[in-house]
């Protein structure tokens, strides 16, 4: 990998981990298309760091809403507060939409590493997340009234995000469609969405974390690779504060075209 490598992979990391265009199909995508021979280890290692990378986005977007949260925790794990805050609520709904990953997604982590290999399945997954929120898109021009999170409706959308273990199919595309789908509203279904990115970044790139401590030094990588996990923790950011301006007023429909018609180029690069 070189350094001009790392530095577009890195903005294509931040651009489209939270756009909902899939930033595992990016990542697998480019190389593909450029025929880049990057070694194994060091593709791996930057996978797992750019990832870490991306997540200091969320925390840094997203900070204030995460220490109000804390704060909240501890006064009701302290019982100095008597109710159920609506942050300390938003604690328990991402503990709750976090576990679907865990018991469905770890035991597929083979099975999910292989995918990336497979151009196909990826061109295929790009369809079903256009998919997605092409109906996503169209459940919320029904006019349903939308309502408060509740438990049951981030356990749901935490089954929405064990689909995005898979590359091609979006992590924040299927659990704001996800959100969609449960009548919450757009703002609601992007901030959880992000919010719980969280846990599931974290939870992946630590177990990561403990394959990359077995390989023989891999310090020696990280002069190119901590300019593009830089690169992806300042786009990263700017992507979350465009989107989550853009779903406000505007459908989702143009990145389901995107997806749609990048996940047909694959399909014909691959057949033909």
């Amino acid at each position: 990998m070189t350094l001009f490598q790392s530095i577009l992979l890195g903005i294509l990391q931040g651009l489209t981990e939270f756009i909902p265009i899939s930033s595992s199909a990016h990542l697998a995508l480019l190389p593909y298309f450029f025929q880049w021979q990057v070694a194994p280890d060091i593709d791996f290692i930057y996978n797992i760091l750019v990832q870490f990378a991306t997540l200091g986005a969320v925390f840094a977007y997203y900070w204030n809403d995460l220490w109000t949260m804390f704060q909240s925790l501890i006064l009701a794990l302290t019982k100095q507060s008597k109710e159920r805050s609506p942050e300390v609520q938003l604690v328990l709904a991402l503990v709750v939409g976090t576990l679907p990953v865990i018991v469905i997604g770890f035991p597929l982590k083979d099975l999910v590493e292989e995918a990336f290999n497979q151009p196909l399945w990826i061109g295929c997954s790009l369809c079903l997340t256009a998919l997605l929120l092409f109906l996503a898109e169209k459940r919320t021009s029904t006019g349903l009234h939308s309502h408060s999170l509740t438990l049951l409706d981030a356990l749901v959308i935490g089954v929405w995000q064990t689909l995005a273990i898979f590359p091609g199919i979006s992590r924040s595309g299927a659990t704001i469609a996800g959100g969609l789908f449960r009548n919450l509203d757009r703002q609601q279904a992007t901030r959880f969405s992000f919010l719980l990115s969280i846990p599931a970044l974290t939870g992946a790139g630590l177990v990561s974390l403990v394959d990359l401590s077995r390989l023989p030094n891999p310090t020696q990588y990280l002069p190119i690779i901590l300019p593009g996990c830089l690169v992806a923790l300042l786009v990263g950011y700017l992507s979350i504060y465009w989107l989550v301006r853009f779903v406000q007023n505007r459908p989702l429909y143009i990145f389901s075209a995107y997806c749609l018609i990048l996940g047909i180029i694959v399909i014909l690069s691959v057949v033909f």
